[in-house]
């Protein structure tokens, strides 16, 4: 199992998506006077307390557990090929949804710097893209194997 190339994939992003999940992913600088907020994916983390806005990290919760259940399904390549083209559609939710908060829903509050963790889920996207390649030329090989016989 671990020994094919999409496993790797996989799981390296399931770490990326662990990191990004711990790590902020900007910093509201205000306009006037006041504290600067950190942006999580769990919300705002302002004057040590948090505004809660769960979506995003609802969102890459489910794509960590649907990459977790994707590496054992290494025998149902198809099945597996359905959860990489899901994750990349949600984390192309997220960053959807990540552009909204920065522009529209924070654009009030001050000035928005982005930080590292905000370009790991395009790590992860580019996992998934690759992953989805090796178990796609996996069921290929598959298929002309079973045409020789």
């Amino acid at each position: 199992m671990i020994q094919r190339k999409q496993t790797v994939f996989l799981l390296l992003a399931l770490a990326v998506i662990i990191v990004c999940l711990c790590l902020p992913l900007g910093a509201i600088e205000p306009k006037g006077m006041g504290a600067s907020a950190l942006f999580y994916n769990v919300g705002l983390y302002v004057n040590g307390g948090y505004q809660i806005h769960p979506v995003l990290f609802v969102d890459l919760v489910i794509v960590g557990a649907l990459t977790l259940v994707c590496i054992p399904l290494f025998k149902k390549r198809k099945m597996q090929m359905r959860i990489c083209v899901a994750n990349i559609l949600l984390t192309l939710v997220w960053y959807g949804y990540y552009a909204f908060s920065v522009l529209h829903a924070f654009q009030g509050m001050g000035t928005f710097h982005p930080r590292f963790a905000g370009c790991l889920p395009l790590v992860a996207l580019i996992l998934f893209v690759l992953a989805y390649r090796g178990i796609k030329a996996d069921e290929e090989l598959v298929r002309s194997m079973d045409r020789i016989r």
